[in-house]
């Protein structure tokens, strides 16, 4: 089962090129150099050498930033919701996505500063971020921003589906949030509008849809790091946007944030929650760290295969 999660295939591409914004300087470098070679137009003409230099200065600028602004990502400015948005927070808790979503750590709702939250996604679709300006625009009052941020209805970018075998399928679908949910064993009262050949003992069915969506961050101690939404949050802050309603989730411990945070953050959570200066969302703004490449246009396909294997076994009494 290959789920892509934000991941790229570079054989699954549309037509039309796209924009996407890199944060250069942070680690891996590796990562973006095969970034560039499969995904940037003509990226694989261009000089590695060239590539390199640009990445290392701007890993020697974050050297800088660790003393200019070292402790900016220490304490990021929260407060409560506004008595307002009581009954619509409430709303969204009872959602059953999100209960789903935020089912193990404390969890609490917060206006956060979007500047200085810390960003552990290094990649950002202006293509996407364009076509939420309108949406932006459009938000006149504080509910309609809540709303936004924390969205119960949806408009999914569509997915085709296709059964490539006997016990092979395909989904695919141009959203960066399409992606692998769960493998669940169902019972048959669950089993709705389906035939079968003979009586059924049970079924195993593999989720395949889109995330929760909310817009939301992981806080320990003073720091945010931002988890989920980010193309929401840029597009907020490049309208002029600082403060957002977040919904927070508390770490105390490591292996806390191994149950809530993405991979790249649980295999080196130091870096993004004790440097001094770690990447933030306001990066994506900074013309000596940003990198706009032209690239394909990609889908997210998720493929999945069945395999069955069946044994006869002698049954032992106890």
């Amino acid at each position: 089962m290959d789920a892509p999660n934000n991941q790229r295939s570079s054989s699954d591409r549309l037509e039309s090129p796209a924009e996407e914004i890199w944060l250069l300087g942070q680690s891996p470098l590796s990562s973006y150099l095969d970034f560039v070679t499969d995904d940037v137009i003509d990226g694989a003409t261009l000089q590695r050498s060239q590539l390199v230099d640009e990445w290392r200065a701007a890993n020697d600028y974050y050297a800088v930033l660790e003393d200019t602004e070292a402790g900016l990502a220490d304490h990021v400015e929260t407060s409560e919701l506004d008595s307002e948005f009581s009954s619509s927070a409430e709303r969204v808790a009872a959602d059953p996505r999100y209960k789903r979503a935020f089912d193990s750590l404390p969890t609490r709702f917060a206006m956060v500063d979007l500047r200085h939250v810390i960003a552990s996604q290094l990649f950002i679709s202006k293509h996407h971020t364009d076509r939420m300006k309108p949406l932006i625009a459009a938000l006149r009052t504080p509910q309609a921003l809540f709303d936004y941020c924390q969205p119960l209805s949806r408009g999914d970018a569509p997915v085709e589906i296709q059964k490539t075998g006997s016990r092979s399928f395909r989904f695919w679908s141009p959203s960066s949030d399409f992606r692998y949910h769960e493998t669940q064993l169902l019972q048959t009262h669950q089993l709705q509008d389906y035939d079968p050949i003979g009586p059924l003992a049970g079924a195993v069915s593999a989720m395949v849809g889109y995330g929760s969506n909310f817009l939301n961050v992981i806080q320990s101690d003073g720091r945010l790091l931002l988890h989920n939404g980010y193309h929401r949050a840029y597009a907020l802050l490049e309208a002029g946007i600082t403060r957002a309603p977040c919904i927070v989730q508390t770490v105390t411990r490591v292996d806390e944030l191994k149950i809530s945070a993405a991979r790249a953050v649980r295999e080196d959570p130091a870096y993004y929650f004790a440097s001094p200066r770690p990447p933030l969302l306001k990066d994506f703004f900074d013309p000596k760290i940003r990198k706009v490449h032209r690239v394909h246009d990609l889908i997210n396909l998720i493929e999945v295969n069945v395999e069955i294997k069946e044994f006869k076994r002698i049954r032992r009494h106890l």
